[in-house]
């Protein structure tokens, strides 16, 4: 099962706060991933490494519908989003690029920055190997594994052009 360290983050994070808007001007993945929660976390560009997974409360990714927010996050190495809820636009845009992202009730509010998460997406499945607790999300539809694997939409689509 992949793992990853958690970054920890409150209720109502937005899009602004993910991406600030003055760095819009860009489509560039990595000049995104440079400025990711910078306006909230000054290390956690410098700091965030591949695998690595973000916990936050409720609403996460509320705002404007800027694709720009979850292209950031992918981009800066995070392999997961685990919330209580997420903001049905962001939810949306996540899937559509292959942002892993999963809903649990209470694991935000069981977990700390820096703890060690195991998951496994088709199973729904996530262990906090710092704490030794256990989780089990709603996992999505085969067919959403299928394109959140192929990495997005677009991927996805191209695949099943070229069968």
């Amino acid at each position: 099962m992949p793992s990853g360290k958690v970054w920890k983050y409150d209720d109502n994070i937005d899009t602004d706060v993910i991406i600030p808007a003055r760095y819009l001007n860009t489509s560039s993945h990595e000049e995104l991933a440079k400025h990711c929660m910078e306006d909230i976390d000054k290390t956690f560009s410098q700091e965030v490494k591949p695998t690595d997974i973000i916990v936050a409360g409720e609403n996460f990714g509320c705002g404007s519908s800027r694709e720009h927010a979850p292209i950031a996050i992918k981009a800066s190495g995070i392999s997961l989003v685990i919330a209580k809820s997420f903001a049905r636009i962001f939810y949306r845009n996540a899937i559509n690029i292959g942002l892993p992202i999963l809903e649990h009730p209470t694991l935000s509010d069981e977990c700390e920055k820096g703890d060690i998460l195991e998951f496994d997406l088709a199973s729904g499945e996530i262990k906090n190997i710092t704490k030794n607790k256990s989780y089990t999300c709603a996992k999505f539809p085969k067919e959403i594994q299928n394109l959140i694997n192929s990495g997005g939409l677009i991927n996805y689509t191209r695949e099943k052009l070229n069968k």
